[in-house]
């Protein structure tokens, strides 16, 4: 009786870790390589044989000359794609007022002549702490810093935003959003041109 049914559970169970355990993950490996050939690599900018970042993973910019994204919620470095995840504080935690407070600050000292009030983008961490994008009022909050520290007119920078402000999905899906990392690699193809 034993027998009966153990070899038709263990055959059962060799052939769906066979088929859901290997030649299912292989085949859509295989699928997404041929057709999704970037997105499957991980979205990944080079420079020549050298990887710089990628497009989905934010990066932490703090000179003034670039453009700065969200704050990351990560430990123990910024946008630790291990670490990805929320700083879970809630809206009445003084250490989440604190941080806040810390990154408008920081905004702030970088240029003191800047607008009030600083985009809330810019002071508050993502869900996943990797966010990549700013929205086109965060960038253009830091566009009069940037243009300063480069050297560059206000206009010649705004152009660059606007040339990398990529729109809602059929018009209507998600907001607008600008990657932090491609508009700072632009603008030192743009000073190094110069």
């Amino acid at each position: 009786m034993f027998t009966q049914q153990f070899r038709p559970a263990a055959s059962l169970l060799v052939a769906m870790t066979l088929i859901l355990g290997l030649a299912y993950p292989f085949a859509l490996t295989g699928i997404s390589r041929l057709f999704f050939a970037q997105q499957a690599e991980g979205s990944l900018i080079r420079d020549g044989e050298r990887v710089i970042g990628s497009r989905l993973i934010g990066q932490a910019f703090s000179d003034p000359k670039y453009f700065w994204g969200r704050p990351s919620a990560t430990s123990p470095q910024p946008y630790n794609g291990i670490a990805s995840g929320g700083s879970n504080l809630g809206p009445l935690n003084p250490a989440l007022l604190d941080q806040v407070q810390a990154s408008a600050r920081a905004l702030r000292d970088a240029d003191p002549t800047a607008p009030q009030p600083v985009p809330v983008d810019l002071v508050s961490a993502s869900a996943s702490g990797l966010d990549p994008e700013i929205s086109p009022a965060a960038a253009a909050y830091q566009i009069p810093r940037v243009a300063q520290a480069r050297g560059l007119t206000v206009a010649q920078v705004q152009a660059l935003v606007r040339a990398h402000q990529q729109d809602p999905l059929l018009g209507f899906i998600g907001e607008a959003r600008i990657n932090v990392l491609e508009l700072n690699l632009a603008l030192d193809s743009l000073h190094r041109a110069q």
